[in-house]
């Protein structure tokens, strides 16, 4: 069976992260874009990871340019802008697709595992957000619209 832990990334600063290291704690994985209307979500992303780190919680964005070119600049710039602007410290990737042809490998086994609304396969939007659990299977789906702070109750239960 396939689980997260499965696939490899990386980081935006151009190193390859194996999430097999990060077996045994719950991820967070979020498709990011540094100029749209629900950047100001890093913020809460932020914050559920100076909360749960310690407990076992790994944040993971992604930054995607594929929905309204929100996020052009190049890794070295997203990564730059997250850190100035919203203090991230959690692990952000290099640039990726997330639908397509070339959607990352990973973002092709999480929209499978666990599709949007009426079964729709495709990200709608930036800062879908992905649960999964210590066991590597994705517990829930996020759109864009549930803002960090409402995934506490799900957090806590998957670090429990």
């Amino acid at each position: 069976m396939t689980t997260a832990y499965d696939f490899e990334a990386v980081s935006i600063d151009g190193h390859p992260v194996h999430l097999k290291d990060l077996q045994g704690k719950a991820l967070l994985i979020v498709n990011t874009a540094s100029a749209c209307g629900f950047t100001p979500q890093f913020a809460g992303l932020e914050a559920l990871h100076q909360r749960y780190h310690a407990q076992g919680l790994v944040v993971l964005g992604f930054p995607c340019n594929q929905f309204g070119a929100q996020d052009k600049g190049s890794n070295a710039e997203i990564g730059a802008f997250c850190q100035k602007n919203y203090g991230v410290s959690f692990s952000m990737m290099e640039k990726i697709d997330v639908n397509g042809g070339q959607a990352h490998p990973l973002y092709q086994w999480l929209t499978q595992e666990a599709p949007g609304i009426l079964g729709s396969k495709a990200i709608k939007w930036n800062f879908t957000k992905f649960l999964v659990g210590k066991d590597g299977q994705v517990v829930k789906r996020y759109g864009s619209m549930d803002a960090p702070k409402t995934l506490t109750k799900d957090i806590e239960a998957v670090l429990a």
